[in-house]
């Protein structure tokens, strides 16, 4: 029996993988449920076929220390693998294995269907990818979305429900905790975050200046959704009395996003129709995480909505970016198999220049692509003209849009 709740919208995306000759990636923040995931594909395996020969090495248990170099990792799967069987080697954060594509390579081919997870989006961007092009394929997992969280959490998915998930996230591992405790879930993100940045970012890329990345990371948090150019961060940094370069910067911005912990999203200019080289914007893979680490605050529900959205359309398989018209600005562009969708996010539609900003924003756009402007409101208006007006907990329940 499953000791676990399953994440039933992932498994679908690996089993046409399963059993073939190509490696399966599983990538993702750590503590967003990689391993759990792993352990739901285990099952399978095992339900498909009880005779399965499965290895499993997990890199964040002491069982596995032994194992830190490619030359370790053979000498450990070699002696496993059972003739006539099915052979399964499944590594949990590979990346702590010194250039584990070399020991990964000589399985490879060998009959043996190979899983590994990472909490680097650059794991197969070394000697893995030169020597496999075409021959893998990466599956990210993400955060709770708030139907995996009403799940997890055994709550209607209501107005009371949503004002959870907007304050504490969807790192799954909160289902353990009481959420009536503020302190101890707020506690509990803190010290992922400092795992993320000690063991993916500082450690990974060496970094000596800890107090910068700190900074850095607070000021994301503070201007999530925010335009943010290397050269604003530099500035701002030299008003706290730190002189970098913004070559510097953006290196650390770089290294969050490879980490998971932020997305940066770029801005493209629907006249020019070209995407727009300085001035990107930061989201974060779970707001509970940037809540934990500023505080959830009145003045922030904005961010926090427009962060929200955000999540939930890459959660849906949506490439993100924000659109540049003139002087105005389109909230989100998400686009897959060549449909677009355009998108705005407000608070609550308050009054006339409101409405008529959202909605203005997004009638400027000819084409004919859908459109939506969602928001807090309980009662949502009719069309204006095609464009829809979702409430925000009805658009989170939605697995796709039209």
């Amino acid at each position: 029996m499953l000791d676990f709740i399953q994440r039933n919208s992932y498994l679908p995306k690996i089993i046409p993988y399963i059993g073939k000759e190509i490696i399966k990636v599983i990538i993702g923040q750590r503590r967003v449920g990689k391993s759990y995931f792993l352990r739901q594909v285990i099952q399978y395996l095992k339900d498909s076929d009880q005779q399965a020969n499965i290895i499993y090495i997990n890199k964040e248990s002491f069982d596995f220390v032994s194992i830190a170099t490619s030359s370790d990792l053979v000498d450990y799967v070699k002696p496993r693998i059972i003739a006539d069987r099915a052979n399964v080697l499944i590594i949990d954060e590979v990346q702590e294995i010194k250039e584990f594509e070399k020991g990964v390579r000589h399985f490879f081919g060998q009959g043996v269907d190979i899983y590994l997870s990472g909490s680097n989006s650059n794991i197969l961007s070394g000697e893995l990818a030169t020597l496999l092009s075409g021959r893998y394929i990466q599956i990210k997992i993400n955060p709770l979305n708030f139907s995996e969280f009403c799940l997890f959490h055994n709550k209607k998915p209501d107005q009371a429900t949503l004002n959870l998930y907007l304050r504490f996230g969807g790192m799954p591992y909160l289902h353990h905790l009481d959420l009536n405790d503020e302190e101890a879930i707020f506690n509990y993100l803190k010290n992922i975050y400092l795992t993320i940045l000690l063991k993916d970012v500082v450690a990974r890329y060496s970094i000596k200046n800890v107090d910068l990345l700190e900074r850095l990371v607070l000021f994301l948090a503070d201007n999530a959704g925010s335009i943010v150019s290397s050269k604003k961060l530099s500035d701002f940094l030299k008003s706290q009395k730190l002189s970098i370069s913004p070559s510097v910067i953006s290196n650390y911005l770089n290294y969050m996003d490879n980490a998971f912990f932020i997305n940066k999203t770029r801005r493209y200019d629907l006249q020019g129709k070209r995407f727009l080289e300085i001035g990107e914007k930061y989201y974060f893979s779970d707001t509970g995480m940037r809540n934990a680490l500023v505080g959830f605050k009145p003045n922030d529900i904005n961010k926090v909505l427009e962060n929200t959205v955000f999540n939930h359309l890459i959660n849906m398989g949506y490439t993100v970016s924000v659109g540049k018209m003139y002087d105005l600005e389109i909230d989100f562009i998400a686009e897959k198999q060549n449909k677009k969708v355009y998108l705005q996010v407000a608070y609550l539609l308050s009054d006339v220049n409101v409405v008529e900003r959202e909605f203005g924003n997004l009638l400027k756009i000819k084409d004919s692509y859908s459109k939506y402007v969602i928001s807090m409101d309980q009662l949502t208006m009719d069309n204006q003209q095609g464009i829809q007006h979702l409430n925000l907990l009805d658009f989170l329940l939605k697995e796709q849009i039209d």
